[in-house]
């Protein structure tokens, strides 16, 4: 048809003008460009200079057309809107609603909806807007705006708002086109302006992205938001205990309902197994997961992540208009350009007030010269009868003023100033006209200020708008790295595993044959064979994986502590071969021969085991002439771990009747060495992070939470620990930590020493005070942990810093027991300096001044509670420590108090050369009677009170 219509396209006769005729194809593809053009333009994609897509510009206008500070009905908008957007009014409700619910441009009233939970917004009859400070500030100036006829040329809308900052970046913009899509993710609001100081400072940025709903994020292949780039979102999902789970953040592009409806899937699939599941989302998201019985949370929240919602991959693809066509860039060059539209609109803004400025300046001193030189009452001036002998006299009369003006004076000039009333010119005050003028100059000069230094005059808006704005925009989508979650590590075993050994049949659907175990319907499954050749495939309904099966398990990729212990004959030479192995990595269903690949090989023996067990196993020889013993023993411990294609060791060349287990294997694999990631908060075995130790058995990790709690939990690598958690280490039932806590009900500092108890794996347990307003202040496990702690001492606060070793301050107790007091003096700051594992590590105190002080000790003080031993800190100096001893009622001891800074008028004589320290000579008193020296040791800092005079009493 397209033929004949262009073979009719010439006309008959040679009459070029009598038609103008296009070919079908021709109309289509003119069409689709047309209309692939404006849905890019003019509909689906932002424009990079203010961030916004045509109908959000014309919905912004408008609102700023109707602006008078109060809020307007949306209808109303709505319909102000449709002058210039020609589309109905859904189109223009659903944009304003979008925009509304990210809170940056429009103040909104009444029910906007929620895009956490998915509920829509109220009809616009019932909900209110108006434009917010911040649009009014940023968004708008007209005498920066380029403007455009509306589609139907009745009225003006802008091409671009002049907006002087990064909106698109800050708010996100999603579109499909006509054979393009555009998805730019939101970022964070302060990060954003930081970043445009950088860019002007001319350093590159480097944003990644912030979600209003919350969450944690991995954008290490976030590729600057291009095309290829992808991030990883998770929901935020907290542990209440061992047996409920609580989503408190959502990931971007979900809402709590698709949330739920995603973990129900997942639960009705058999990936997940969960008893209930509670929405109990208000101004914050709460969604309780209730686990069923013997369910691991830890291995539960990493299937929440694999096989739910909970974790979204979003990938970004940045497309903007710029300069009338679509084009891909990154957001990092987004912000550049910004950045440079802003100091350009800026500028632009700046000029236009110079001028405004000199305009003022202009006219004023045009009036001025007016009145004052009388050119009012000038007989020409009052004899002028037309327009153009007035502006002809005036030009004459201010001749000789030309010079004093940046311009010419135009006639527009001359007739502003020969319509001012003759009241405003009899009235004119010079005196407040010089005043203006000079107030107008001053601002000029810093006009021409800022734009000599235009780049910091930049810098100082966005940090205005910083400081203005930020409060309560902080980033909320936490960054993380996150660990890669095997799908079928933390799949429910959902199925049955059956197997028919003889007719070589495995499957879940052999329910009238021999169960292997449970597994869950995406495993895959390894088989052993009599012949000597084993296949791994995906567990299904019924497959054939051959006749003879010996062994059927779950395979686990990558498991290098199952060990397989097999003894084969050979087929062709009669040979029993002995081997241990371990199968990592294989093909899927792709046979392998463990045997030398001789036809009529057979397995004699086969055992698997899951940690490198090595067995004790009897073999029995057929009888034959040339031997002398017919059975013996052999120890698979003996043997090398090698890979799966070792031939083996021979363990005998004659026929072999018999193989039986004669001792039960240990393992013969070391302890699993364990490390913890602290980016990704996960165990691992490949040597990321922290080195915890080597792992077997009953082995058990500790950790401790800053709240003063500590739990014991297993060396699983699925497990998940707390973001508040402070310690993390193997451990071991007899090491001792030293920890200094502030007491709520005494409000004192104690210190204590302990070992953490061993209890439930999973359950925590508080080691310090359970009053409001304890909390735990450091925690070591050194054996020598040595503290600064700065403290105002005495009632005249004199300011003092000592070093303490905590484990000279009190012996080890219970975990229950509250410890010492740490000072008796008032704690400003303590910090731990040192750690040594070593007393000789330890270095000495430097020497300090010390006076002595008199200590009556009274009958009562005898009857004191053991309490266990703790020293003063101003007596804890090195050798000065004093030793505790008997002692009788109203004997008067003297006591070495630690002296740093006292006023002059305390401090003791300083001894003269060769002079006996203060310390070591005991001070006469007031009546001059020698003072019976006593050595003498405070155990219990609570019951001492030192007086205005630096004596201390017990009381």
């Amino acid at each position: 048809m397209s033929d004949d219509l262009t073979a009719n396209d010439t006309p008959v006769n040679g009459d070029d003008t009598l038609h103008n005729v296009t070919s079908l194809d021709g109309l289509y593809e003119n069409w689709f460009l047309d209309y692939a053009s404006y849905v890019i333009l003019d509909r689906a994609v932002p424009h990079l200079n203010d961030g916004l897509k045509p109908v959000q510009r014309r919905i912004l206008h408008s609102l700023k057309e109707m602006d008078d500070g109060r809020f307007n009905k949306a209808a109303n908008v709505i319909g102000n809107t449709m002058k210039y957007h020609p589309h109905g009014d859904a189109s223009i409700g659903d944009a304003m609603v979008q925009i509304g619910q990210k809170n940056l441009l429009i103040d909104c009233q009444g029910n906007w909806g929620d895009p956490v939970t998915g509920d829509s917004a109220a009809a616009p009859r019932y909900i209110e807007a108006r434009l917010s400070k911040f649009a009014n500030e940023v968004v708008f100036n007209p005498d920066t705006t380029v403007w455009q006829a509306s589609y139907d040329g009745r009225n003006k809308e802008p091409i671009t708002l002049p907006v002087k900052f990064p909106l698109l970046l800050a708010q996100g913009a999603e579109g499909i086109a006509v054979g393009l899509a555009t998805k730019i993710l939101p970022h964070n609001f302060i990060e954003l302006l930081d970043a445009s100081v950088e860019v002007l400072r001319g350093n590159r940025p480097n944003l990644v992205p912030d979600f209003p709903t919350g969450g944690m994020a991995d954008c290490a292949a976030y590729n600057e938001g291009q095309r290829g780039g992808r991030i990883r979102v998770r929901a935020k999902i907290v542990e209440r205990d061992k047996k409920t789970l609580a989503i408190t953040e959502i990931p971007f592009t979900t809402t709590t309902g698709s949330l739920i409806d995603s973990v129900i899937a997942a639960n009705d699939k058999g990936k997940i197994k969960i008893k209930k599941i509670e929405d109990n989302t208000a101004q914050d998201v709460e969604i309780i997961i209730h686990l069923a019985p013997g369910i691991s949370p830890d291995v539960t929240i990493d299937a929440l992540y694999a096989f739910t919602d909970c974790e979204v991959s979003i990938s970004p693809n940045t497309c903007v208009i710029q300069d009338d066509k679509p084009r891909f860039m990154s957001v990092n060059d987004m912000l550049t350009e910004s950045t440079h539209t802003t100091k350009g609109l800026l500028k632009q803004e700046l000029e236009i007030r110079l001028r405004e400025l000199m305009e003022k300046i202009f006219f004023s001193s045009l009036l001025k010269i007016f009145i004052q030189e009388g050119m009012y009452k000038h007989p020409d001036y009052e004899g002028s009868s037309t327009f153009e002998t007035v502006v002809e006299v005036l030009n004459r009369l201010f001749e000789p003023f030309f010079s004093l003006f940046y311009r010419e004076i135009l006639p527009e000039d001359y007739k502003r100033l020969i319509d001012k009333p003759m009241s405003s010119i009899t009235r004119f005050d010079f005196k407040k006209t010089d005043e203006q003028i000079k107030n107008l100059q001053d601002e000029i000069k810093q006009v021409k200020h800022h734009l000599k230094h235009l780049t910091e005059y930049t810098i100082a808006w966005f940090e205005k708008l910083k400081e203005k704005y930020g409060k309560g925009r902080e980033r909320k989508t936490e960054l993380r790295t996150f660990d890669k979650v095997e799908a079928t590590q933390v799949a429910l075993a959902n199925i049955k595993l059956y197997v028919n050994r003889v007719d070589g049949f495995i499957g879940s659907g052999l329910k009238k044959d021999e169960f292997v175990c449970d597994c869950s319907d995406i495993d895959e499954i390894i088989v052993f064979r009599a012949d000597g050749r084993f296949v791994v495939t995906k567990v299904q309904d019924k497959v054939f994986v051959g006749k003879d099966i010996l062994h059927v398990a779950v395979f686990k990729k990558n498991d290098e502590r199952t060990v397989y212990n097999m003894i084969y004959r050979d087929g062709q030479s009669g040979v029993s071969y002995i081997k241990r192995f371990a199968v990592t990595g294989v093909t899927r269903d792709k046979e392998y021969d463990l045997t030398k690949g001789s036809k009529g090989s057979k397995v004699l023996y086969f055992s698997a085991n899951p940690n490198g067990e090595a067995e004790v196993i009897n073999i029995q020889l057929k009888p034959h002439s040339k031997l002398k013993k017919l059975q013996f023993d052999e120890d698979f411990a003996n043997l090398a771990i090698k890979g799966r294609g070792s031939m083996g060791n021979i363990i005998t060349k004659y026929p072999v009747k018999k193989i039986t287990l004669k001792t039960k294997g240990v393992s013969t694999l070391a302890g699993r060495k364990i490390w913890y990631d602290d980016i990704l908060k996960r165990l691992n075995a490949d040597g990321r992070g922290k080195y915890l130790g080597e792992f077997d058995g009953e082995d058990r990790i500790l950790t401790v939470m800053a709240n003063g709690t500590y739990e014991l939990t297993s060396f699983d690598l699925n497990n998940h620990f707390d973001d508040k958690m402070i310690v993390i280490e193997k451990h071991e039932p007899e090491k001792v930590y030293a920890v200094v806590h502030y007491e709520g009900k005494s409000k004192n500092y104690m210190v204590k020493r302990f070992v953490f108890e061993n209890i439930a794996t999973g359950k925590q347990v508080s080691f310090i005070s359970d009053e409001n307003g304890s909390k735990l202040v450091l925690i070591s496990g050194a054996m020598q942990p040595v503290v600064k702690v700065e403290q105002l001492k005495g009632k005249t606060a004199i300011p003092e810093t000592v070093e303490l070793n905590l484990t000279d301050l009190i012996d080890v107790k219970g975990i229950k027991a509250m410890g010492n007091k740490l000072s008796a003096h008032v704690v400003q700051k303590i910090e731990l300096i040192a750690e040594h594992d070593d007393a000789e590590d330890v270095p000495d105190p430097a020497p300090e001044t010390v006076e002595d002080v008199e200590i009556t000790v009274t009958p009562a003080d005898k009857k004191q509670q053991d309490v266990p031993p703790g020293k003063e800190t101003a007596v804890e100096v090195g050798e000065d420590a004093l030793e505790p001893v008997n002692h009788d009622a109203g004997d008067v001891i003297e006591t070495p108090v630690t002296k740093k800074e006292e006023p002059a008028q305390t401090q003791p004589p300083v001894a003269a050369e060769g002079d006996v320290p203060a310390a070591e000579t005991p001070r006469e008193s007031a009546g001059n009677k020698p003072v019976k020296k006593v050595d003498f040791e405070i155990t219990n800092p609570n019951d001492i009170e030192i007086d205005d005079k630096g004596q201390t009493r017990m009381f």
